[in-house]
C-alpha cells in the first residue's frame, strides 16, 4: 500500500501573493474613490449653479394661466357673446397605464367616439408632455357625476371645467360676431410669426372670423402663470407662485340688437303646415345693412341665410359643416361684404354727381328717350331702357326720378370709362369701405387696366355703356353701395362704416376712434342736392319708381332702386321672371335715407333673385324706416302696396 505525499505549504509565498492582491485592490478602490469625489466635486461644487437649476426645473414647473376673453355687448348693453362654464373629460396620456383599454372602457362609461379619440390623438402630437388633453367636450351634469363616481377606474382621466363662448342670439349675428374655435396649425404658425405665440400657451381657442377676429388682440388678454412645486409623478404639491391673467377688454358695439332682429325678420318667411299646423320658417337669400350716416355707424347687418356659430365653438362635425359647405344657398358667406353685384341703378345718383361736376350735363339739360340708345356714328346695337316705349323729354331730375337708363347711358359715353372710374372710386367702390371685420371683398370698379390683365384685351367704347347704369363689368357689395349713399348723403364726407363703439377698460368706455379719409372736393353744393332732391322723387314723386312703397309715410326720404341682370337678353328677348327658374331672376336692389333734411338712417340691401329692387326693397325699407324713426313702432305685419315697376 502506497502512502500519499504531504505537499508543504509555502507561506512566506501565499503572504507575498496575497500582499500584492491586497495592494492592487486598494489603489483601484482609492482610484475609484478619487473618481468618485472628483465628480462629487464636479457637481456639487463647480457646476453646482447649473445642477440646482435642473434640479429645480424637475421640481418646480410654470404652469400658464388663460385670462377670461372679453364680453361683447349691443350699443344699449345688452349681452351679445358670454363665457359660459362647460366640463370636458381630459386624458394625460403620460399617467394612464393602457391606454386602449383606457378608451374602451370611456366609450361604454361616457360615449366617446372613434371620431373623439381621432381628435385627441391629432392634438396630442402637439401637446408637450403631462399636460392634459380633452377628448369629449360639453358634458352633462349627468356624465359629471357618473364619471366622478367611477374616477378611481381611470388614473390619469380626469373632468376639468373651462370658460367656453356662448352666443345667446345665435344665428342672428354670426356674420358680425363672427365665432371663436380651437386654435389649428395655421393659427399657431401666425402666432409664432407675430411672436405672440407665449401669450396663448394656456389657450384653446381664438377669434376666427368677425368681430372675434377682428379685435382678437383686446378680447384676449394677457395670460398669467403660476409656480408650482411637483412630485416624481407631475402631481402638484403645493404653489409658489401666482400671476394671474389680465382678463380681456369687454366691446361694445353699435349694433342694435332689437333692431338687428327686426332687419333679420324682413329676410324670414313664416307659415303653417296645413297638416299638423306647425311652423315653418324659411328664410330669403339677401343682406340688409342698416348705418347711421352722421358717423358711418353699422347698427345692423344681416346675411341671410346663416348658421349658429356656437356649433363652431366645440368643434363641428365633419357632416354638419359639410352641409354648410356644399348647401347651395351658402349660409357661410357674409352676402353684406362678400356678396358681389352688379350695383343697377342704385349708383345713378352718384352718376348724376359726377356728370354735373364734369359739366357733360347741366340741370337744364333735356333729352329724348325713345326707349332705345346707340353709339354716336356707329352701327351698334341698340342699348334698351328698361320703359321700352321711352321716357320722353328727361332731364337730369326726371332721370334719377324714373331711372331713365338711355339719358345713363350717353352721361357714361360723354365721362368715358377713366373719368367714370375715377369718380366712382370715390364713393368707395372698388374699394375696400374700412369697416372692421377682415371678410371683405373690393369687388370691381372696372378700368382699361382691369380689363387688359383679365382678358387681354383693350376697352371698347361698348364697355362704358352699361357701366353707366350699374351694370356691365361693374360689381359691388352691398356694405358698398351703403357707404356711397351715406357719402353722397354728406355731400362729400367719406367715413369708413364701423361696428366699434366703445372700449370698457376698468368699467369706462372709451369711444373707438377711426381713421378718417379725405373727403370729395370740387362738388357744387347745388350738384349735391340736385341728386339728393332726385332720390325723393323716387320715394314721393309723381312718377317716382318706389312712390307705391312710401306712399303715406309720415317722413320724408331719399331711395334709388336697382335690378340686377343675371343674365344677358338676346335684343330681341323680353324679360319674363315667370318664365325663369328662380336663381336666372333678377336681384332687386335698394338703398334709401331717412329723415330727408337730417338723415339719420341709411338702409342698404340685395334681395337675391326678388325681381325688381322698387317693387320688393322698396316696402321692406320702408318697414325699418318706419321700425326706427315713428312712434310707436310700426307692426310687423303691416302692408303696404308693391305693385309698381322693376326698377
Amino acid at each position: 500500500m502506497r502512502r500519499k505525499r504531504t505537499q508543504i505549504r509555502d507561506h512566506r509565498a501565499e503572504s507575498a501573493l496575497f500582499f500584492r492582491r491586497a495592494l492592487v485592490s486598494f489603489i483601484g478602490i482609492i482610484v475609484l474613490v478619487g473618481v468618485l469625489l472628483t465628480n462629487l466635486y464636479h457637481i456639487q461644487v463647480s457646476e453646482h449653479d447649473d445642477y440646482q437649476t435642473r434640479s429645480n426645473d424637475n421640481r418646480i414647473k410654470v404652469v400658464p394661466v388663460a385670462p377670461n376673453r372679453g364680453m361683447i355687448y349691443d350699443r344699449n348693453g345688452i349681452l351679445l357673446a358670454e363665457n359660459r362654464p362647460v366640463y370636458a373629460l381630459e386624458i394625460t396620456k403620460e399617467k394612464v397605464p393602457d391606454i386602449e383599454a383606457t378608451f374602451t372602457r370611456l366609450k361604454v362609461l361616457m360615449g366617446i367616439t372613434d371620431e373623439d379619440i381621432t381628435r385627441f390623438e391629432k392634438e396630442r402630437r402637439h401637446t408637450r408632455r403631462f399636460k392634459s388633453i380633452p377628448i369629449k367636450g360639453q358634458l352633462t351634469e349627468e356624465q359629471v357625476a357618473l364619471f366622478t363616481v367611477n374616477q378611481h377606474r381611470f388614473p390619469g382621466v380626469e373632468v376639468k371645467a373651462y370658460l367656453k363662448r356662448y352666443y345667446p342670439y345665435g344665428d342672428a349675428l354670426t356674420h358680425v360676431l363672427g365665432y371663436v374655435a380651437k386654435i389649428n396649425d395655421r393659427d399657431l404658425e401666425r402666432l409664432e410669426r407675430d411672436e405672440k405665440i407665449s401669450n396663448y400657451k394656456a389657450t384653446r381657442d381664438m377669434g376666427k372670423l368677425g368681430i372675434e377676429r377682428y379685435y382678437e388682440d383686446l378680447l384676449h388678454g394677457t395670460s398669467g402663470y403660476q409656480e408650482v412645486e411637483v412630485n416624481s409623478r407631475g402631481r402638484i404639491i403645493r404653489t409658489l407662485k401666482y400671476v394671474p391673467p389680465i382678463p380681456g377688454k369687454d366691446i361694445k358695439l353699435n349694433l342694435d340688437i332689437d333692431l338687428q332682429l327686426f332687419v333679420k325678420e324682413q329676410l324670414t318667411v313664416r307659415s303653417k303646415d296645413p297638416e299638423t299646423g306647425e311652423e315653418i320658417v324659411k328664410y330669403k337669400r339677401g343682406s340688409i345693412v342698416v348705418m347711421d350716416p352722421r358717423d358711418s355707424a353699422v347698427i345692423a347687418m344681416v346675411s341671410s341665410p346663416s348658421y349658429d356659430p356656437n356649433l363652431f365653438v366645440h368643434g363641428i362635425s365633419g357632416p354638419k359643416y359639410r352641409a354648410l359647405l356644399n348647401d347651395i344657398n351658402r349660409p357661410l358667406v357674409n352676402r353684406v361684404t362678400l356678396g358681389i353685384y352688379p350695383p343697377a341703378s342704385t349708383v345713378k345718383p352718384m352718376i348724376a354727381v359726377a356728370a354735373l361736376t364734369e359739366g357733360v350735363v347741366t340741370p337744364r339739360t333735356v333729352r329724348n328717350d325713345p326707349g332705345y340708345w346707340k353709339i354716336p356714328n356707329s352701327n351698334s346695337r341698340p342699348f334698351r331702357d328698361w320703359k321700352r316705349w321711352g321716357h320722353g323729354k328727361v332731364n337730369i331730375h326726371k332721370a334719377i326720378e324714373e331711372s331713365v337708363d338711355t339719358y345713363f347711358y350717353q352721361v357714361a359715353y360723354d365721362l368715358g370709362i377713366d373719368r367714370l372710374s375715377a369718380w366712382m372710386t370715390k364713393f368707395g367702390y372698388g374699394e375696400y369701405t374700412g369697416i372692421d371685420i377682415h371678410e371683405e371683398s373690393k369687388a370691381n370698379m372696372p378700368t382699361r387696366e382691369w380689363k387688359q390683365a383679365r382678358f387681354r384685351q383693350p376697352w371698347y367704347q361698348g364697355d362704358t355703356i352699361p357701366v353707366g347704369i350699374g351694370q356691365g363689368y361693374w360689381t359691388a357689395t352691398p356694405l358698398q353701395i351703403a357707404k356711397a349713399t351715406t357719402v353722397l348723403v354728406n355731400k362729400g364726407i367719406v367715413r369708413a362704416p364701423h361696428l366699434l363703439k366703445d372700449i370698457v377698460d376698468n368699467d369706462v368706455e372709451k369711444p373707438a376712434i377711426f381713421d378718417e379719409y379725405p373727403p370729395i372736393t370740387g362738388v357744387d353744393d347745388e350738384d349735391w342736392e340736385i341728386a339728393k332732391d332726385g332720390m325723393k322723387r323716387v320715394l314721393f314723386g309723381v312718377r317716382g319708381t318706389a312712390r307705391r312703397a312710401f306712399y303715406g309715410a309720415q317722413y320724408k326720404a331719399g331711395g334709388k332702386s336697382g335690378s340686377a341682370q343675371v343674365f344677358g337678353l338676346a335684343e330681341d328677348e323680353k324679360y319674363n321672371a315667370e318664365e325663369l327658374a328662380e336663381h336666372l331672376r333678377d336681384h332687386a336692389l335698394f338703398t334709401a335715407f331717412a329723415p330727408y333734411d337730417k338723415p339719420e338712417v341709411v338702409v342698404s340691401m340685395v334681395l337675391e333673385n326678388a325681381g325688381g329692387g322698387s317693387s320688393n326693397g322698396g316696402p321692406v325699407a320702408r318697414h325699418i324706416f318706419d321700425h326706427i324713426l315713428l312712434k310707436p313702432k310700426a307692426p310687423l305685419d303691416k302692408t303696404v302696396s308693391s305693385t309698381e315697376v322693376t326698377q
